[in-house]
């Protein structure tokens, strides 16, 4: 048997095993935020475990377009394997969350590109592809800020959070926060802006979780370091 022949059979065997993992109440759970898919992510890191890192077999599952198989070929690529354009086109196309912040955390931030595409996504007029830049942008304030504008970020910020959309809302939430919580020469600013703009103030948040609203965030946090 050919490499691509074992690829396609291999490929017919986890889709087929993909289905049969479906469940209609993870579905249903899943689809309130917004993920089409009723695959337990548990389960699918079960499969994905089994199978290693397999890049070829990664590439033919993102083709099909399902988004549980999307989140498969994540957990089994190599990174370094996808070319810069091949990650910007990715991103363009996985507009469920998980599938995307899987594709930013998994793949992205392990490219020799992040960067580049980390600014080329921050400037984009898609939102969603926005979020993305500013995800990484949030990885950079946290363990390499050297470079960044910091200030300049917050002026973006507060000119642009309250009336962006949810999903660019949030990544530019986390930003803010992750400003405030990591840099305390920008800690006050950081928690006026939050004040300000009361981002999430009210987001729904369970018992002995942190709220997403910055300056709630960033106090809890900078408490739980011990960082005054």
């Amino acid at each position: 048997m050919t490499g691509t022949a074992r690829t396609d059979t291999v490929l017919t065997d986890v889709l087929a095993e993909l289905a049969a993992l479906e469940d209609p109440k993870a579905r249903e759970v899943n689809e309130r935020h917004g993920d089409d898919h009723g695959v337990n992510l548990g389960r699918l890191r079960a499969v994905a475990k089994r199978l290693k890192t397999q890049q070829d077999l990664a590439v033919r599952l993102w083709a099909t377009g399902d988004t549980a198989a999307k989140l498969l070929a994540l957990l089994i690529c190599r990174p370094k394997a996808f070319g810069r354009d091949e990650l910007d086109t990715m991103l363009r196309a996985a507009r469920t969350p998980k599938v995307h912040d899987w594709l930013v955390n998994y793949v992205v931030k392990k490219h020799p590109h992040a960067e580049d595409l980390r600014v080329a996504w921050t400037a984009d007029q898609d939102p969603v592809v926005a979020s993305a830049g500013w995800a990484l942008t949030t990885e950079r304030v946290a363990k390499n800020p050297a470079g960044l504008d910091l200030p300049g970020l917050l002026d973006v910020i507060e000119a642009e959070m309250r009336d962006a959309p949810d999903r660019l809302q949030w990544a530019m939430n986390h930003c803010l926060a992750q400003i405030g919580i990591e840099h305390q020469e920008h800690r006050a600013r950081a928690i006026d802006i939050g004040e300000r703009l009361q981002v999430l103030k009210d987001y729904p948040t369970p018992p002995n979780c942190t709220s997403p609203f910055a300056p709630v965030w960033i106090t809890e946090m900078v408490r739980r370091q011990g960082d005054t």
